[in-house]
């Protein structure tokens, strides 16, 4: 065999590597009772802010926690504890994608990421798409 034909069948084999590896760690959206059955594992949670119940952020106290309560789209609800300040109008997402997991009854994000309404009706995004926000938890 050639030094070329050699490299080209490494760089393939390589490829198919990175890219089986990729799929691996591609995720659907889940529920809470998937997180809860599954320790140490992280997914992504998607769900409504229930506005019912409080929300506690004192940034004076400790301005990188953050906690409210979440329903996923089972109609499950749970604490949700996120380690970072509270995103800015985090009360007007009409839905809220989570990524974490469960620690006992409540869910450790690690990243929020909001769908939020247009600020104006008339500047909407093509096919009446609404604006997305990812915050990150400070590690």
């Amino acid at each position: 065999m050639k030094k070329s034909h050699i490299i080209g069948l490494l760089l393939i084999a390589s490829s198919i590597v990175i890219i089986i590896s990729m799929v691996g760690d591609a995720s659907s959206y889940e529920t809470f009772a998937t997180a809860r059955s599954a320790d140490g594992k992280e997914y992504h949670v998607v769900g409504e802010l229930v506005k019912a119940e409080d929300m506690y952020y004192e940034p004076e106290e400790d301005p990188n926690y953050f906690s409210f309560y979440m329903k996923d789209k089972n109609g499950e609800e749970a604490k949700v504890e996120f380690k970072g300040n509270k995103p800015q109008d985090f009360e007007r997402s009409e839905q809220i994608v989570l990524t974490g997991r469960m620690d006992g009854e409540a869910f450790q994000a690690s990243k929020i990421l909001m769908k939020c309404p247009s600020k104006y009706v008339d500047d909407q995004l093509p096919g009446g798409q609404m604006e997305e926000r990812e915050v990150k938890a400070a590690i």
